[in-house]
Parts: structure tokens; sequence; C-alpha cells
């Protein structure tokens, strides 16, 4: 479906890029000819992806960042301009999530979360897009958000009260950025498996099980799906695509609410199993 050189001679800064579905998009970008600078905390998965990327013959280079420090932002974008020039796009990729009863948060979990999304999407959304206004650059920003953006959703309070933030964020800057010709859309994904974050939001294989139960399609999706979208919409081919949010969930949203509604009736020993893997989990 999309040509090999679809992103050549692009250069793209990806968030939360060392793993799951930021690893996922930065080695399908790499294929497709971008070169890519590879964004997130932890250093030996940024290392990996970068590596495997330049061993299937791509451009990649890396920093960690908090994208919640601003500064520590800037100085990412600096070190990929130094490789790549200044990035013509950005993925906001990066996030966090856990299941919670909410009356059993912490003020202090909540503001980890919406610092990582929100307030990291709009940092990394900052340091980049003042560099192609200033410069006069044309760029494109895809923001990764989720099926329950719009709609809200039980137990992940912090992450839909973030999601829905990034969705805002994605349609008013589409509007006041177009006359710079800065494209700003999004991706709300569904159900897709990745290392790290679906065993905080699934929790047991019944868990696993049930869900898989409920969904149309009776399957998860697949990284590369969504990394042949974000390619799809970050290329030339999608320029005339500005402040959308694309679903892709194989229909799992499409007749009901999206979310953890399927948890309401959890008995409390589900809360407890939940509460004390966490307290265990590194």
């Amino acid at each position: 479906m999309l040509r090999n050189d679809l992103l050549a001679g692009r250069s793209i800064l990806i968030t939360g890029a060392g793993t799951g579905l930021g690893r996922a998009m930065a080695l399908r970008c790499a294929e497709l000819g971008a070169g890519v600078f590879l964004v997130a905390r932890r250093e030996a998965p940024l290392e990996e992806t970068a590596r495997e990327i330049r061993a299937r013959g791509g451009r990649a280079a890396w920093a960690t960042a908090d994208v919640r420090d601003f500064a520590a932002v800037e100085r990412a974008v600096a070190r990929a301009a130094e490789e790549f020039e200044t990035p013509d796009s950005l993925v906001n990729n990066a996030a966090g999530n856990f299941l919670a009863r909410t009356e059993r948060l912490s003020p202090n979990a909540f503001a980890a979360i919406v610092g990582i999304v929100l307030q990291g999407s709009f940092h990394c959304t900052l340091a980049l897009a003042r560099r192609w206004i200033e410069a006069g650059h044309s760029g494109n920003i895809l923001n990764i958000v989720t099926t329950y953006a719009a709609t809200g959703s039980p137990f992940v309070i912090p992450s839909a009260a973030a999601k829905s933030g990034v969705l805002a964020m994605t349609r008013s800057l589409a509007v006041e950025w177009a006359r710079y010709r800065i494209r700003v859309n999004a991706i709300a994904p569904g159900p897709f498996p990745t290392e790290g974050a679906w065993s905080r939001l699934v929790p047991s294989a019944a868990a696993e099980q049930e869900w898989l139960a409920q969904h149309p399609m009776r399957r998860f999706g697949r990284p590369e799906e969504l990394a042949d979208l974000a390619a799809f919409l970050l290329s030339d081919r999608a320029d005339y695509i500005n402040g959308e949010c694309v679903t892709i969930d194989g229909g799992a949203s499409a007749c009901a609410p999206g979310g953890f509604r399927h948890l309401l009736d959890a008995p409390v020993e589900f809360w407890e199993q939940l509460e004390e893997q966490r307290r265990r989990r590194p």
C-alpha cells in the first residue's frame, strides 16, 4: 500500500519511541525512508530500537528526555536538529496509564499521567512549532490519543482527561496553525497489546479473554497496522487532512462507548489484586 520512498527525505521525532507503538512507528517510518529521532526516558530501549533501524539500513538517532520538562524537550529537539536538521514532523506518543478506582487515586498519580500525556505533548509541539514558524517551514504533528478521548472512561480518569485535552489541542491548533502550513492530526487506537502498558490495563489472561469476547472482530490491533496509518498521515499523500482524528479499533467503539466500562461490575477482589500487583512492580 505504501511506497518504499513515501517518507524519503523526511525527519520525524517520535516520543515514547523505545517500546510498543512508538517503536513500531519508528521502524516503519525509517523503512519508508525517513530519518527518525527517538525520544523516551529510558536509554536502553532507545539504543536497541536505533540499532535495529540502522541494521535494516535506516537512519536513527536518539536522546533521553522527560517530556514533562520543557527544557529537556528543547535539548532533545536541538540534538535532533544536529542529526537531521530540525525534524519536519512530530509524533506525540509518550504516555502513561493504569487502571484504578478514582477514589483511590493520589493527586501525584493524577499529575504524573497528565504531565506526561497533556503537558508533554504540548511541550514537544511548542518546541518544534516555534522553530518551524520562525523559519517559515511547514510541519506535521501527529498525536496518539485513544478511543475514549472523545467519550471519557471509568477507571482511567487521568488518561481520559489528558487524552481529551490532547484531542482538543489537535483540533484547535489545526485551525490556528494552518496558515503556517502546519498540519495537526490524531490517531485514536483501541486495544493494541504492547509491552508494559498492556499489563497495567489487562492484568490477567481472564480479563484479556473477556475483553476479546466483546470485540466485534474478536482480535486486537497489530502494531504494524497503526504504524502504516501513522506513516500515511505524516506523508504528503495526506496533505489535505488536517484537524482529523482517525480511529483504529476494529469497530470496537462504533456501537458502544470505548474505554473500560466493562469493569463497572468487577468485584472488589479484582481491584485488590490489581493494586497488589502495582505495589510489587518496580
